[in-house]
């Protein structure tokens, strides 16, 4: 009977340190801010007045990020998507690396005709110079600790056109985090 009622104490005291190692183990529930937020961040200073890790990766460690993404990509080892969230395959990201474009110019000697001609743009490696960020952002509302979730990232390229105008072209999405994955064109 002695020995009964200590061994109930123990498994009671035993369940109690359970429960109260548990609870207070559980960090804080953040609060959701929101499912989805895209933004870019540049890898490569706009500004070379800039301190050096100031929207910047030193060119080494840039260089490594955009060959391992562009790697991985370009040989198929893990799946890239088009804007329209649809599986593209290797052969279609070394599509996206070069544009080609018919144009029709002028002669700059006499008689001045018109001639057409092919022009093939490539996207270079160095032309990579921000990554876009799709992620997931949580909040501890006493701390005001963020979390943010990757979802996906994209390499942007910097584009010149004719014109001097300066555009950011998004190459493709690589997605990691395999729920948000399922949850694509539903």
């Amino acid at each position: 009977m002695v020995k009964t009622v200590k061994m109930r104490t123990q498994i009671i005291l035993l369940a109690f340190a359970v429960i109260i190692a548990a609870t207070s183990c559980q960090g804080e529930k953040k609060e959701l801010i929101t499912q989805k937020i895209q933004y870019d961040v540049n890898i490569k200073s706009p500004d070379p007045d800039y301190d050096w890790w100031i929207q910047n990766l030193p060119g080494p460690q840039r260089e490594n990020l955009v060959d391992l993404i562009m790697d991985r990509a370009l040989s198929g080892e893990i799946q890239a998507y088009d804007y329209f969230n649809n599986p593209i395959t290797a052969s279609d990201i070394a599509k996206i690396m070069s544009d080609t474009a018919a144009l029709t110019l002028m002669s700059e000697e006499p008689p001045y005709e018109y001639y057409d001609t092919l022009v093939v743009i490539r996207i270079e490696r160095e032309s990579i110079q921000r990554i876009r960020f799709l992620e997931e952002w949580r909040i501890d509302q006493k701390t005001l600790a963020f979390e943010k979730k990757i979802l996906g990232l994209a390499p942007v390229a910097r584009r010149v056109d004719d014109a001097g105008n300066e555009r950011w072209q998004p190459l493709f999405w690589i997605y990691v985090d395999n729920e948000f994955v399922k949850t694509l064109n539903k």
